[in-house]
């Protein structure tokens, strides 16, 4: 009787969303990447309801504190939906989208996210 054991990676997914409604002009932290994950950001829906119309600023900031802006000033119309994602936009540990507004109370943002963690399986 030899006995083997074998050592898997496997990706756990775990598919969530991520809620804010700005009530401030504050920048604001929509998401942060958990440690070990990657992150694979698949919507971006930016919604008016306010009826006068106001802009977005998204950014992308990484591990070491860099901003990258991905939208500046985005115009989003009254009482509007707006899909700002043509692609999905993948993220790493540790990075965080932040959404920031002109005017308070005004836009909900709302990421549906893929988070991607490897786990190992021995058998």
């Amino acid at each position: 009787g030899r006995s083997s054991k074998l050592l898997f990676k496997l990706m756990s997914n775990s598919f969530k969303n991520k809620k804010v409604d700005l009530t401030t002009t504050d920048n604001t932290t929509l998401y942060t990447v958990p440690t070990a994950t990657t992150t694979v950001v698949k919507s971006l829906l930016v919604s008016e309801d306010a009826g006068s119309g106001s802009t977005i600023t998204i950014t992308l900031v990484d591990s070491s504190g860099a901003i990258f802006n991905l939208f500046k000033d985005k115009a989003i119309g009254s009482k509007a939906s707006t899909e700002l994602l043509t692609q999905p936009l993948v993220m790493e540990e540790s990075e965080a989208l932040k959404v920031q507004a002109v005017d308070a109370n005004e836009l909900h943002v709302i990421a549906s996210i893929l988070e991607i963690q490897p786990r190992e399986v021995t058998t």
